[in-house]
C-alpha cells in the first residue's frame, strides 16, 4: 500500500499549485480592472475619419418583456457619439403582444431621425411567410428573434447588444476602433475578429424602502401609477431580502468573481471568454465560417443555414460564435479584444433570491458540456474552497513547517483559512468599488442614474460595507457551491425566454413542447461539431 503521508503531501502540493494559480489570475484581473476603470477613456478615432471611411454599423437588440429601465437601455443606442447616417438600429421582438412592443414603437418615434426599425419574429417571411416554415430555424428563441435583422443588416459590422444593457456614448467608436485596429497616432494596429465589453450589473432596488421598487420606467411610460389606496402593507426585512435580494447577489457576482476572471482571461487571451451582452464582429466572417462550402472544418452531409441562423439549434450561441471565430484562421487578425474601460451596464430590480439561483443554474447548465473543463474546476476558483486548498497546503507541506515555522495543526489551518478569506474579501471589496464608481463612464445629462456610478453627481449610492455589501458577499460565496452542485450534477434542463430546453452531453439541445421529431414530444437538434463533444477552457 502507498504511504498515506506521501499521498497527503502530494495532495498538499497540488493544492498549493492550484491556489497560487488562482491567486495569480485574480491579481491579473484586478490590476487590469484598476488600470482601465480609473479614468475616462480617450475619444474614439472612427467617428472622426473622413465620411467615406467611417464604417457602417448595424446594431441588433433582441427584446423580450419589460426589463428594468428598458427604455433608457435601448435609448442609449440612439445617443451614441457616432455619425447618425452610419448607424442602423434594429429592435427585435417575438410578437406584437409582447409588453415591450409599445416601448420599441415609442423609441422609433422618439428618435425618428435614425435609420431604425422594429422587427417582429411572427412577421418574418422565413418562418411565417407563404414560402417559409416555422422549422426553418432551430428552437433558440434569441436567434429566431434576430434572424431577420441579421439577414437585412446594412454594412459589414454587426453589433449585438442585449436589450437590458446600457452603453456609453463613445462605446460604438471605441468598439469599431478595436475591431479595425485604429489608433490615435494614425498608425494601424492588428485588427480583431471579435470585440466585446465587460458586463456590470447594478441593482436599482432598495431593500430598505420597497414601497415603489417594483415600478420601472417602462411601466410609467405605458400606464399611470396605481392609486395609493392599492398599496400593499410593507413586508418584513426577511421577506424583502427573499423577494429582492437576488439583484444584490447578481450584482456581487458580476463585479467580483466574474469581472476578475473575465478581465484576466481576456488580458492573456489564451481562450475564448465572452458573454452575449455587447459583442461586435463582421458579418462577412460569420457568413463564410458557417458555410460548409467555404469552411472545411464544419461537418458535411447536412443542410445548414449560414450566418447567425447556423446557431439557432444551440442554447449558448454567444460562446459558439466567439469560439468559432477564435478557432478559425483569418489572416492578419487577432482573436478576441475586450474594450477595457467601457462597461455594458445592466440594471436589475426586483430579482428574488430564487430567480438569481435559477439564472446561475441556467448559465452553468447551458455551458457545462461546451466548456466542461472550466465547469468542473469552477468550485475551486471560489473563495471558500480555494482558500481551504491554500490553508491545507500551508499547514501540510514540510517546507512551510521547517522553514517558516507554520504549525501543522487543524487550528493553524483554520486561522490560515480565515486570514486568506478575509484578504480575498478585501480584494473583492476594492474591485467592486472601482467598477461601481463609474470613473470610466462618460456622463452627461442623458446618462441615467444607474449608469453614472457612485463617484458622479446624481449617481447611485455607495453600498455600506457592513450593512449592504458584506451580507451580499457572504451570501454569494456561500451559495456558490450548492448552485454549482445543483446545476452540474443534478440536472440538465434550462428555462430560457419562456421555453424549456434539455442540454445533451454531445452539445445538442432539445426543446420541450416543440415539434415532435424524437421521443417525448421534444424537437431534437444536432451538435455544431457533428455530435462530438468539445471542451474549451472558458471562464464565463
Amino acid at each position: 500500500m502507498p504511504d498515506t503521508s506521501l499521498l497527503v503531501e502530494a495532495a498538499a502540493y497540488i493544492c498549493a499549485i492550484w491556489s497560487f494559480f488562482v491567486f495569480l489570475v485574480q491579481a491579473v484581473g484586478i490590476s487590469r480592472i484598476f488600470a482601465s476603470c480609473s479614468y475616462r477613456p480617450r475619444p474614439p478615432v472612427a467617428p472622426s475619419l473622413p465620411k467615406d471611411q467611417i464604417p457602417h454599423v448595424t446594431i441588433i437588440r433582441p427584446v423580450k418583456g419589460l426589463e428594468p429601465e428598458l427604455y433608457s437601455c435601448l435609448a442609449s443606442t440612439f445617443q451614441l457619439d457616432y455619425p447618425r447616417d452610419k448607424l442602423t438600429v434594429y429592435l427585435c421582438v417575438a410578437e406584437k403582444t409582447d409588453p415591450a412592443y409599445p416601448v420599441l414603437v415609442k423609441l422609433v418615434q422618439d428618435f425618428s431621425g435614425f435609420d431604425a426599425r422594429v422587427f417582429v419574429e411572427e412577421d418574418d417571411p422565413l418562418l411565417h411567410g407563404s414560402a417559409g416554415h416555422v422549422d426553418n430555424l432551430g428552437p433558440n428563441p434569441k436567434i429566431r428573434n434576430i434572424s431577420r435583422a441579421y439577414r437585412e443588416a446594412k454594412g459589414d459590422i454587426i453589433w449585438m447588444i442585449d436589450c437590458n444593457v446600457w452603453v456609453g456614448k463613445g462605446t460604438a467608436g471605441r468598439m469599431v476602433d478595436k475591431l479595425l485596429g485604429l489608433r490615435h497616432d494614425g498608425k494601424k494596429a492588428k485588427p480583431y475578429k471579435f470585440v466585446h465589453m465587460l458586463p456590470l450589473v447594478v441593482d436599482t432596488a432598495s431593500l430598505w424602502d420597497c414601497s415603489r421598487q417594483n415600478e420601472t420606467e417602462n411601466e410609467t411610460l405605458l400606464s399611470p401609477p396605481p392609486p395609493s389606496s392599492t398599496e400593499l402593507p410593507t413586508p418584513t426585512l426577511a421577506a424583502r431580502i427573499q423577494d429582492h435580494g437576488g439583484g444584490r447577489l447578481d450584482e456581487m457576482f458580476m463585479a467580483t468573481t466574474h469581472a476578475k476572471f473575465y478581465s484576466a482571461i481576456n488580458t492573456v487571451g489564451i481562450a475564448p471568454c465572452i458573454v452575449g451582452k455587447s459583442n461586435m464582429f463582421r458579418k462577412s466572417h460569420l457568413d463564410t465560417l458557417t458555410d460548409p462550402a467555404q469552411n472545411p472544418a464544419l461537418p458535411t452531409g447536412k443542410s445548414h443555414p449560414t450566418g447567425i441562423d447556423y446557431f439557432s439549434n444551440y442554447i449558448c450561441e454567444d460562446h459558439l460564435i466567439g469560439d468559432l471565430l477564435f478557432r478559425s484562421k483569418l489572416h492578419g487578425m487577432k482573436n478576441h479584444g475586450l474594450v477595457f474601460g467601457d462597461l455594458a451596464v445592466q440594471p436589475t430590480a426586483g430579482m428574488s433570491v430564487m430567480a438569481y439561483i435559477g439564472r446561475r443554474v441556467r448559465w452553468l447548465r447551458a455551458r457545462k458540456w461546451t466548456v466542461i473543463a472550466a465547469t468542473l474546476v469552477e468550485p475551486g476558483v471560489e473563495s471558500l474552497l480555494c482558500c481551504a486548498y491554500f490553508s491545507f497546503a500551508a499547514t501540510t507541506i514540510p517546507w512551510c513547517h521547517e522553514t517558516v515555522g507554520v504549525p501543522q495543526t487543524w487550528a493553524a489551518m483554520r486561522w490560515f483559512w480565515v486570514a486568506t478569506v478575509a484578504l480575498w474579501m478585501m480584494g473583492d471589496w476594492f474591485t467592486f468599488r472601482r467598477l461601481h464608481a463609474g470613473h470610466s463612464t462618460e456622463v452627461d445629462e442623458r446618462t441615467p442614474r444607474f449608469a453614472r456610478g457612485t463617484s458622479n453627481r446624481g449617481g447611485s449610492l455607495r453600498r455600506s460595507f457592513l450593512v449592504e455589501w458584506l451580507p451580499a458577499w457572504v451570501g454569494r460565496e456561500v451559495l456558490a457551491l450548492p448552485i454549482w452542485t445543483w446545476a452540474v450534477l443534478l440536472g440538465a434542463t434550462v428555462n430560457w425566454r419562456g421555453k424549456k430546453f434539455f442540454v445533451r452531453m454531445d452539445m445538442s439541445v432539445v426543446e420541450y413542447g416543440g415539434a415532435c421529431s424524437d421521443a417525448g414530444g421534444r424537437r431534437g437538434v444536432q451538435s455544431p461539431n457533428g455530435g462530438r463533444s468539445r471542451s474549451k477552457n472558458r471562464q464565463d
